[in-house]
């Protein structure tokens, strides 16, 4: 028995003389420290280079300053603080932006083919040409002129009976039936004004929409119609067809004032498509092209007068 424990203090001596004499290797080490606290990722690597080049890919993305690992004396002590860092989670840091602004963004519409631009859904190949221009020229841009927002509102009133193709197809007949849409020229129109419009077969108007039309003045239309967003555009971000609403809160406010006012065909349906069409609200869906144009020119500094 006393035999045997001296053989067994002989052979431990004899065991610990061998491991000095062949020290373990720094990525031994390092991985038996490692494998306590993040065992999985050690595991991949067999070789001390490919560690060492698969911490140095995750610290580059996963940290910005790198400086800082001088501080620790031996490469040992500086891996194991590389591998303490992956297991850290990463500080939240603010995403940089496009590299193209928007003059560039332009330019590249600019160069793509019309018929390949991406634009809204209800925007298809069989739209009409009169209809597209509308929908890249017009619809969604903010109108501060009185004379224009009162010939979308008195457009969108026609939605009753035709599509905006059909209306924009007679727009000129109508500027010029309406005195160009002038709010106090308009507000004077006699019977016999609006007996001429409802007879001529081009316009195809009849008088009951005709007198749905003249109203009587009241100040600054731009300023009123505007009042009604705070005098900013509502800016919405729209992912789908189904997601833009018929009717909004603020539509049917401005339908009832502008009954009270004396309007007709003007319920919150027809209010909210005005809104839509004078850029009172941005609904461009957010893979439209024109979302972006649109949202740029409603965030740009104005002064309502």
């Amino acid at each position: 028995m006393i035999m045997s424990k001296a053989n067994g203090r002989k052979q431990a001596n004899l065991n610990e003389k061998e491991e000095m004499k062949s020290p373990t290797s720094p990525s031994l080490k390092l991985s038996r420290h490692l494998k306590r606290i993040y065992p999985i990722g050690l595991q991949k690597s067999s070789s001390s280079l490919s560690l060492s080049s698969s911490l140095s890919l995750s610290l580059s993305e996963n940290s910005n300053d790198s400086s800082s690992l001088t501080d620790f004396g031996s490469p040992l002590d500086q891996k194991i603080s590389l591998a303490l860092r992956l297991i850290a989670p990463p500080a939240r840091r603010r995403e940089a932006p496009s590299p193209k602004n928007g003059q560039q963004q332009t330019q590249d519409i600019a160069n793509i083919d019309p018929a390949e631009l991406k634009r809204c859904n209800w925007i298809t190949k069989n739209s009409d040409k009169v209809y597209v221009a509308f929908h890249d020229e017009c619809w969604g841009v903010p109108v501060y002129d009185d004379n224009q927002l009162f010939e979308l509102l008195a457009m969108s009133g026609m939605l009753m009976d035709y599509n905006w193709t059909e209306i924009l197809k007679r727009r000129e007949l109508f500027r010029e039936a309406f005195y160009g849409f002038d709010p106090s020229t308009v507000a004077k129109m006699g019977d016999k004004d609006i007996a001429d419009i409802s007879s001529d077969k081009a316009i195809m108007l009849a008088e009951s929409r005709a007198r749905c039309i003249v109203v009587r003045e009241f100040g600054s239309f731009s300023n009123y119609i505007w009042s009604y967003v705070n005098h900013k555009p509502v800016i919405n971000r729209y992912k789908y067809p189904r997601n833009v609403p018929l009717r909004s809160p603020k539509a049917e406010a401005m339908s009832k004032d502008l009954l009270k006012r004396g309007f007709r065909l003007v319920g919150p349906v027809i209010v909210h498509s005005f809104m839509q069409a004078a850029g009172l609200t941005i609904d461009h869906l957010v893979d439209c092209y024109r979302h972006y144009e649109c949202v740029g020119l409603a965030e740009r500094p104005w002064r309502h007068i």
